[in-house]
């Protein structure tokens, strides 16, 4: 099993409820950083809120940073769920 193999969700039963749960989570993470970074950009056309808005970028920048932690933690839930011997 190679870490990364576009054909590892298709393998299993079990690998195809993993894509799916890691690919919910992903959506998720992907909408709210974007609505957090929409909102962030409204608020700072006033003055008066603009410390809310830094604080859905910073926010926003956090999930976006959760992207790949999600990706990878998805992979090794593939190895964790398959055969460690056949890793390269």
């Amino acid at each position: 099993m190679q870490i990364f193999d576009p054909e590892i969700p298709h393998r299993h039963d079990r690998n195809k409820k993993i894509h799916a749960l890691f690919e919910l989570a992903y959506t998720f993470v992907d909408f709210s950083a974007a609505v957090l970074f929409v909102i962030g950009s409204i608020l700072f056309f006033n003055e008066e809120t603009a410390t809310i808005a830094t604080w859905c970028f910073l926010i926003g920048s956090i999930f976006f940073g959760l992207k790949p932690t999600l990706r990878l933690t998805r992979e090794l839930c593939y190895v964790r769920a398959g055969d460690y011997e056949k890793m390269p």
